[in-house]
């Protein structure tokens, strides 16, 4: 059913119902608990109905439990909803949720290709229902200061940066069935763990134009890539390379931005605090160091950041991000990433054009490692 209007909800909470009740869907409702009372959890779904409950139980024991999507957005009245389901259902669900006239705020990736995100992109535009990607680390206090001081100028050019997300995850990871699997996961980690801190960097350093890429399977059980890297130039003219692993011993998530008149870092893992970010004048510009404003607050970047951005913008009538134009940029890279590794060749922005394979799938049907089908008859 369609959302209230600001009007007539008065100043009553936002209503918002979480579909998908497994891991990451905590995440969800411990931030929109930490944001009480200006929103609540009123329901949840899962196929899985036992977890369902358990999980109402322990975030929102006055939620009402479905056992399917449909049944909620059926007899719900929303403001938000979450989807936190494996990825190749995300897609079927934030198109349900948009029909019914219910924004909706999908977990990364969005969607398994370009064609899925340029479907929901449709949808969007049809209904006037927004869809969202969780990316976090947009909303951090460090990188809202960082992209507000290169936007007004005070850092110059940007020149060059360097996105590395080293993770590191064993066989077991991968125990459950839709992990590392192109057609369920979209990706290894260039889809599914780095996308975060590209996303970040995409969203400091403007539109890219080319990239160059290599990929490798180098030791996980998986069908997808395990690490890859590329070099990206940008709109702008800065130069940045991107790394993503998961078979790195030593974890790490690394951001650096050189620009003209300063350099801003940060390392940390899976989130940020202010006092991981260093800022570095060139020299004549030490007075910009008084800019940086870094607050000695320990909290780190979270869900409830960005889900405290996306209130604060429906409470004041304002389109919420990071909507499926950005979104779709983010997941561009990734498809560019993986046809340049693939195709041994540079891929241009706006080259994997719709009928081309990397748009409808990320593989591009080209995966090096991946097994040689017989002929139908072989061997016969």
């Amino acid at each position: 059913m369609p959302s209230a209007t600001t009007s007539e909800r008065g100043a009553a909470p936002l209503r918002s119902a979480i579909i998908g009740t497994g891991g990451i869907a905590h995440a969800h409702a411990g931030a929109i608990a930490g944001l009480a009372p200006r929103i609540e959890v009123v329901a949840v779904a899962d196929v899985d109905r036992d977890r369902a409950e358990a999980f109402a139980l322990r975030h929102s024991p006055q939620a009402s439990v479905y056992a399917s999507a449909d049944e909620l957005l059926a007899a719900e009245t929303l403001d938000l909803v979450h989807v936190c389901t494996p990825p190749q259902t995300h897609v079927p669900l934030a198109i349900a949720a948009m029909r019914a006239g219910v924004p909706v705020l999908v977990e990364k990736p969005t969607a398994l290709s370009l064609a899925e995100a340029d479907e929901l992109a449709a949808v969007s535009a049809e209904t006037g229902v927004p869809v969202l990607t969780v990316y976090q680390h947009r909303f951090g206090p460090a990188a809202q200061r960082l992209l507000r001081l290169f936007a007004e100028g005070a850092l110059g050019r940007a020149m060059v940066a360097t996105c590395e997300t080293q993770w590191y995850r064993g066989p077991e990871y991968f125990d459950l069935p839709w992990r590392g699997r192109w057609h369920v996961e979209g990706g290894g980690p260039t889809m599914g763990h780095g996308i975060h801190q590209f996303d970040l960097l995409l969203a400091v350093l403007g539109p890219w134009s080319r990239v160059s890429a290599f990929a490798a399977r180098q030791k996980l059980p998986t069908d997808t890539e395990d690490v890859s890297v590329a070099v990206a130039e940008f709109d702008n003219g800065a130069l940045a390379t991107i790394v993503n692993s998961i078979v790195s011993p030593r974890e790490s998530s690394r951001l650096r931005f050189d620009f003209d008149c300063a350099t801003v870092e940060v390392e940390h893992l899976y989130g940020y605090a202010d006092g991981d970010w260093t800022f570095t004048p060139a020299r004549g510009h030490e007075e910009l160091a008084s800019l940086w404003h870094a607050s000695d607050s320990p909290e780190t970047t979270s869900h409830r950041s960005q889900i405290e951005a996306i209130v604060t913008a429906l409470e004041e009538g304002r389109d919420p991000g990071v909507g499926i134009a950005d979104a779709r940029r983010t997941l561009e890279f990734a498809a560019a990433t993986y046809a340049s590794a693939f195709r041994g060749v540079p891929i241009r922005a706006g080259q994997i054009t719709p009928d081309d394979p990397f748009a409808t799938a990320m593989d591009g049907g080209a995966v090096p490692w991946a097994p040689v089908k017989e002929p139908i008859g072989a061997g016969a």
